[in-house]
């Protein structure tokens, strides 16, 4: 039984999941949010598909793995490929499933990102349009955590407002009630009331973040390619520029997010999120000081000796400064509380990563 459950856990990488929360909550912090019951579901979701891509993968790369690979789960005959195949089926259904109960636009997204997994795994993870597809499904499930707080947030408040004196109130057409004279001389007829349109966060203010979500991962994901024969100094050369470019760009201030209008929410006018419109620069810093420290050192060493072990490293360093990026995606957007609490999962990731293997 134990061994069948580190079989598992290898095969779907399980140390790799704590990277995954935070695409959720920063997408949620981006359109100026707290997080919710539709932030919730959008990580559930998140972590189904995370986990359907990584059983793909290994039922895909089955062959391949048998000669590079020989101890991962399948080729070792821990785990069937029939198995791997049927997991990765039912997670993706309950990941559409779980994105579904966050509204229609939240399913939409889910779908976008599963079919993206689906054909990276199957087919452009071995092509060039490899690392821009992986780039991309990371950058929709931001996007899912943003479309999924927005659908299930805003829509529910709202206040009563009258339609005009041509209307005929509920409580006038079932009471037949009217206004005293001298009243009604005032303030004019009766006039019904409705519900006045509520405005749902744009859920574009997230494309930013998950801009640079995305090409991390694409820099990630092209070092990736060489990790099991090694030997290529201009991948790992070409991701660490771009981490350092996305630190000075992440670390910037949103311009104009001192002028964005309340949100209307859970938060009520004025929401906090959007209050100081960016997190203090030290704690910026701090977290852009982690996202660098934990993605290009190890990067530089791949650069200087682009051995198997050493580029492995540069792309595991790479997966886990996820966290820190997502902190810093949070807090450049008002978040900090956020911020802080996607950088809590960094212990937990590291010590999880020293039992199973993150590539």
């Amino acid at each position: 039984m134990k061994a069948a459950v580190r079989a598992w856990a290898e095969l779907l990488r399980v140390s790799a999941l704590f990277t995954v929360p935070g695409d959720a909550l920063a997408g949620a912090a981006a359109i100026g949010r707290r997080p919710g019951r539709g932030t919730a579901l959008a990580v559930g979701a998140s972590l189904c598909l995370y986990e359907a891509g990584m059983a793909l993968n290994d039922w895909a790369d089955r062959d391949e793995d048998a000669i590079d690979r020989p101890h991962r789960p399948i080729p070792s005959g821990r785990i069937t490929p029939g198995a791997a195949l049927a997991a990765a089926g039912a997670l993706t259904a309950a990941g559409l499933t779980l994105a579904a109960r966050a509204g229609r636009p939240a399913l939409t997204v889910a779908t976008g990102l599963a079919a993206t997994v689906w054909a990276y795994d199957l087919h452009l993870k071995h092509t060039p349009a490899g690392p821009a597809a992986m780039a991309g499904a990371r950058a929709l499930d931001l996007l899912l955590g943003a479309t999924a707080t927005a659908g299930t947030g805003a829509g529910s408040v709202g206040v009563k407002r009258p339609v005009g004196a041509t209307g005929t109130s509920r409580a006038t057409r079932n009471a037949g009630t009217v206004l005293p004279t001298r009243t009604a001389r005032v303030m004019g007829p009766a006039q019904p009331m409705r519900r006045a349109r509520t405005t749902h966060p744009d859920v574009r203010a997230a494309v930013p973040a998950a801009a640079l979500l995305g090409a991390h991962t694409y820099a990630v994901t092209a070092v990736s390619r060489h990790e099991a024969q090694g030997g290529s100094t201009v991948a790992p050369l070409g991701a660490l520029a771009a981490i350092v470019a996305l630190g000075a760009a992440a670390v910037r201030e949103q311009h104009g997010s001192r002028d964005l209008p309340p949100v209307p929410g859970k938060g009520g006018p004025g929401d906090r999120h959007r209050a100081g419109a960016s997190a203090p620069s030290l704690l910026l810093t701090a977290l852009t000081a982690a996202y660098l420290r934990t993605a290009a050192k190890p990067l530089l060493h791949a650069t200087l000796n682009p051995s198997p072990p050493l580029t492995q490293r540069a792309v595991g360093g790479g997966i886990r400064a996820m966290i820190p990026l997502q902190a810093v995606l949070a807090a450049r957007a008002g978040a900090a509380g956020t911020g802080l609490a996607v950088m809590g999962l960094v212990p937990l990731a590291r010590t999880l990563a020293r039992k199973v293997s993150l590539t």
